[in-house]
This record gives C-alpha cells, structure tokens and sequence, in this order.
C-alpha cells in the first residue's frame, strides 16, 4: 500500500483558538512545506472578519 501524500489538518483563529469556528484543510506529509506550520488569512463568520488562522493538532478521535 503506498504511503499517503497529504494529511488533514485543523486551522483555528491565532486570536481565539478556542473558537466555534475552524477550517480543515490537507498539508503535505514529505518535502519543506510539511516541516512548517501552516498559517492561512481566512474569512471567521463568528467575527465577520478575516483572520490569521494557524495549524493545530485534531481533536482526539471519540467512537
């Protein structure tokens, strides 16, 4: 089986990581890009602006 080239990421507010409000989004798992935190201008509907988001870890996984 080959190995996967991207992986799922969750984007929160830089302002408030704790937000209602995220994106996810798919980052590189090999070469420079995946060695860097992902940062991202995005549009927060809690706030009607738009907004630094940065990379941080998935929730933990619940059955």
């Amino acid at each position: 089986m080959a190995k996967k080239s991207s992986i799922k990421v969750r984007l929160v507010p830089e302002s408030k990581p704790n937000s209602p409000f995220f994106y996810y989004v798919k980052k590189p798992t090999s070469g420079e890009k995946a060695k860097i935190k992902l940062k991202a201008r995005k549009y927060n509907p809690a706030t009607r602006k738009h907004e630094i988001f940065i990379e941080k870890k998935l929730p933990p996984h619940s059955k």
